[in-house]
């Protein structure tokens, strides 16, 4: 967390205020606490940015219903997080948008553990919104808003959308299943001067090839069997607008030569009728298909492929941009959300695995995860264990070794630590089998971590200091390597109230003067 962060606590009773505040300073946090009355003031007094909160911890309240109070907040500050005290739910009458900003209902009862807990998971649920705020508005201004993404590629699919979406001209759109050709084509037609006219899709390769003709150009009353009533088709819908023909390479070569027929001359006639019908529609074509390899095989007609291919556009696959993966994540979760069907968050490791995954359903199965994810754990932060196993991954290393980047093995390291001597073995050198890098600087890790709980005779903000990281993040790598002792009746409680002024002052005591022994 940023050092410009902080904790804000509103809580109508002054003592247990003020004892909260007490805590969460021994935690390392920067806190704000206030009352319920004229809080925002308050707020605005000791903060440049509503910004800087990262969570929202909101205890009793005399002053305002809770509701309101999230409401309030919300609209100040949408990014913020909640963490509720004294209750295990809110009204059903809370809005959806302000149900997802709940990371946690606590006890006032607390524990170390379940404090530690709700405030890491804040702490995600805010890093994930800040991240991609900016991104958030440059996508919103994008003339194409429903293609999601800021790597190369996409921004070279972006440039050729944008050079023939106000054109007339017929457009091939190819691409693996799953990539969003249909999504491009959408985008095609919004941005054409088509748009106030209708954008008709046709799946060439879900209809029997009995019917596609009736489908396509419509049919008069007895014009075959079943045929109780006249019925116009998808040429005629789309008149003064776009047809797309997903899946072209699906159709038939028969329907080939009269879908061919109808583009040269712009008119047709129903299937069992006599009349001509003009038509005026632009074509948007989309397939998996190498259509070139299919006219080598006969299974094509080239004169319909050079009709239809003036503009080519060939949309990656998700594999080949990996670095768009956190903003389709966040554009899912937000249709998730939107559309009143749950809500989920990714901590960074479960990003970066993820954006290691080949994607063979492009994004077509990340949405199906982000759906599986919400479903699984609604309204939680999804880590790397959380995902399911084909999805974890951690370059060459073993699935059950956590990520350690490069600042926190700096941090951990002491600059005159020698790591390469080691009884004059010289393990700068890569053995010739390899090394499994990741598992490496994990074990080191533990290794230092467990050193220095043993230097400081098991007391954490000591042994914080001499790794020179905050004592929150060292109880958490603690937790991740199993490193925390057995806490059952015995995990003691973070007590707030009269009875237990003695036990708070002595533990504020303590990291008082651990820091100044430090100092």
């Amino acid at each position: 967390m940023v050092d410009e962060s902080r904790v804000l606590v509103i809580e109508d009773d002054e003592s247990y205020r003020h004892d909260l505040e007490t805590v969460l300073g021994f935690l390392g946090e920067k806190v704000i606490s206030t009352s319920s009355r004229n809080w925002s003031g308050h707020v605005e007094e000791v903060i440049k940015t509503a910004s800087e909160i990262t969570v929202a911890i909101i205890g009793s309240l005399e002053s305002i219903r809770l509701e309101d109070l999230l409401s309030d907040i919300h609209k100040w500050e949408i990014c913020i997080p909640f963490v509720i005290l004294g209750r295990e739910k809110i009204s059903n009458s809370a809005s959806l948008e302000l149900k997802t900003r709940i990371t946690a209902f606590l006890s006032r009862d607390l524990s170390y553990q379940s404090l530690l807990d709700a405030l890491h998971k804040s702490k995600l649920f805010s890093d994930h919104y800040n991240r991609l705020r900016d991104v958030d508005g440059l996508r919103n201004s994008d003339m194409f808003p429903g293609l999601v993404g800021k790597s190369h590629a996409i921004q070279q699919v972006r440039r050729m959308m944008g050079q023939v979406a106000n054109t007339e001209v017929s457009v091939l759109i190819t691409g693996e299943s799953g990539t969003g050709k249909e999504v491009v084509a959408r985008s095609l037609h919004i941005n054409s001067s088509r748009a106030e006219k209708p954008f008709i899709p046709i799946n060439c390769g879900a209809i029997p090839n009995e019917l596609l003709e009736s489908e396509l150009f419509g049919h008069e009353k007895g014009a075959f069997t079943g045929a109780i009533s006249a019925r116009i088709g998808r040429f005629e819908l789309a008149d003064g607008g776009t047809l797309f023909l997903d899946e072209i390479g699906d159709m038939p070569l028969n329907m080939q030569v009269k879908l061919l027929r109808v583009l040269q001359e712009r008119s047709f006639e129903r299937v069992g009728g006599v009349g001509t019908i003009q038509t005026d529609v632009r074509i948007i074509a989309a397939t998996h298909k190498d259509l070139e390899q299919m006219i080598r095989d006969g299974n094509f007609r080239q004169d319909l492929y050079y009709r239809i291919n003036v503009f080519p556009i060939e949309v990656p696959s998700l594999r080949s941009r990996s670095e768009d993966v956190p903003l389709l994540l966040n554009e899912l979760i937000s249709i998730l959300e939107s559309e009143q069907r749950g809500s989920v968050r990714f901590n960074s490791g479960a990003i970066e695995s993820l954006s290691l995954h080949p994607w063979s359903g492009n994004v077509r199965e990340l949405a199906n995860l982000v759906e599986r994810m919400a479903i699984l754990y609604p309204h939680g932060i999804v880590g790397v264990n959380d995902l399911p196993g084909n999805f974890q991954h951690f370059g060459g290393g073993d699935k059950g070794v956590p990520d350690i980047g490069a600042s926190t093995f700096e941090r951990l390291v002491a600059p005159d630590l020698d790591l390469n001597a080691e009884e004059g073995v010289d393990q700068t050198m890569l053995p010739l089998s390899g090394i499994d890098l990741k598992a490496y600087l994990a074990n080191l890790e533990k290794d230092l971590i467990s050193q220095a709980l043993d230097f400081s005779d098991g007391v954490v903000a000591r042994a914080a200091q001499r790794l020179c990281i905050r004592r929150t993040t060292l109880v958490e790598k603690m937790r991740r390597y199993h490193l925390l002792k057995k806490q059952s009746a015995e995990e003691p409680k973070i007590f707030i109230g009269e009875e237990s002024d003695s036990a708070i002052k002595s533990e504020s005591t303590e990291g008082i003067e651990e820091k100044s022994a430090s100092g």
